[in-house]
């Protein structure tokens, strides 16, 4: 019986090298996770209005294509108020923490 190889899983995404020598790779890890949830925020809105604007000229052809474009941006906000309240919580019970 052969056994197969276990391979190690890949990151989501590519975590960026700190600039500055003041970060940790903790803080640059939960910087670049924002960053990319914010990006992310930023591209479905430009795609979402695009095809809006391509819906009001009557310039799209296929009006779903502004259905999916508006769900996945509702949902990289809600991915995004999701990480912030979550990092809010955190912030929160370690300032609970007494020493």
């Amino acid at each position: 019986m052969l056994i197969n190889e276990i391979t190690p899983l890949s990151p989501l995404w590519e975590t960026e090298k700190p600039e500055a020598k003041t970060e940790t790779g903790f803080e640059s890890m939960f910087g670049g996770i924002f960053k990319s949830a914010i990006d992310n925020v930023k591209e479905t809105d430009a795609q979402k209005t695009q095809l809006q604007y391509l819906m009001a000229t009557g310039q799209l052809d296929n009006p779903a294509e502004l259905t999916l474009a508006s769900s996945k941006y509702e949902m990289s906000v809600n991915l995004l108020v999701q990480l912030r309240n979550k990092a809010v919580e955190a912030y929160n019970e370690i300032m609970r923490i007494s020493l």
